[in-house]
């Protein structure tokens, strides 16, 4: 607890020497008494007198230690909360189980290499206030907004391929996302939609020209994402969506691909905000002072009780 200690008042250390001087120059005068037996008494008075000593010295040490105003100091940081508003929708139907995505592993299915990227996106997000949206055959809010990357990359690592059903509900997912970001209060609002696929008309129930309306209305921003091979992926659809919500259309064929379009994303979007720097300061001055008092007090005690006179 109290590694790190300095003292506001360091010159007050000095009194200590005034303390010093006072008690060569100014010794304190003592009536000589006389006994015919006096061996055991002046031994037990050189003890009282050794105890006295040393209880007048502590409280004056710990008076002029709490004088001087023990401190530590640590230094605080208060990060402002109120960078952009990020709505993450995410396609989890059937297609999204293609392998090959990631070359580096195989293995991964698509919807797995946008978990770690996306997962890698938040965490750089350190300000912004972030929602998923995910969609199939329907679209469903995932995690409302939220400033805790712990909590939101946790609830992503639960999602799974087919969740919310096998086709794609491009349009509806759209207007899933301006409904996320309206709880938000930010000024600057960003939806990044990430799809392999086109709207199945049968259960994208949402008109595309409605969601669009609904984004300009909240002056929501929005990054289309294709993945996959071109041809698998409505890109006319994604450049007008776009257009004309002010954002930019992308395209990545593999995870390195994608992994610069989030990049690119978080460069175009940047957060200024500036943390506020603080030093909180402990004060210590209450134990030498208590210790002073104490030893004091007990000084006073003995030195007026009687044989130690």
């Amino acid at each position: 607890m109290f590694d790190g200690l300095s003292f506001e008042f360091e010159f007050l250390f000095l009194l200590l020497f005034l303390f010093a001087l006072c008690a060569f120059f100014c010794k304190e005068r003592a009536t000589s008494l006389y006994f015919p037996h006096t061996k055991e008494f002046l031994k037990n008075t050189v003890a009282a007198s050794k105890l006295l000593f040393f209880l007048k010295w502590l409280g004056i040490v710990m008076m002029v230690f709490a004088l001087m105003s023990p401190i530590k100091e640590e230094p605080y940081e208060i990060t402002p909360k109120d960078g952009v508003e990020i709505a993450l929708i995410l396609d989890a139907s059937e297609s999204m189980k293609e392998g090959g995505f990631d070359a580096k592993n195989g293995h991964l299915t698509r919807f797995d290499a946008v978990q770690e990227i996306v997962g890698d996106f938040i965490n750089k997000r350190k300000s912004d206030n972030m929602g998923l949206v995910v969609f199939g055959s329907y679209a469903f809010i995932a995690s409302p907004l939220t400033y805790d990357a712990d909590i939101l990359n946790k609830i992503l690592s639960q999602l799974s391929i087919g969740m919310a059903g096998k086709y794609t509900a491009l349009n509806t997912s759209l207007a899933q996302g301006v409904n996320l970001l309206k709880m938000g209060k930010s000024k600057t609002k960003i939806a990044i939609l990430l799809t392999d696929g086109h709207s199945t008309p049968e259960v994208d129930r949402v008109p595309l020209e409605i969601a669009l309306e609904m984004v300009k209305k909240e002056g929501i921003k929005v990054y289309p994402i294709g993945i996959g091979m071109p041809h698998e992926y409505n890109r006319e659809v994604l450049l007008k969506i776009a257009n004309e919500s002010g954002g930019v259309a992308f395209g990545a064929s593999s995870a390195v691909q994608l992994q610069e379009v989030y990049k690119k994303i978080d460069e175009l979007e940047t957060s200024q905000i500036k943390g506020e720097s603080f030093t909180l300061t402990h004060y210590y001055y209450q134990f030498p002072l208590f210790i002073a008092l104490l030893s004091l007090m007990l000084y006073v005690y003995l030195k007026n009780k009687r044989g130690y006179a």
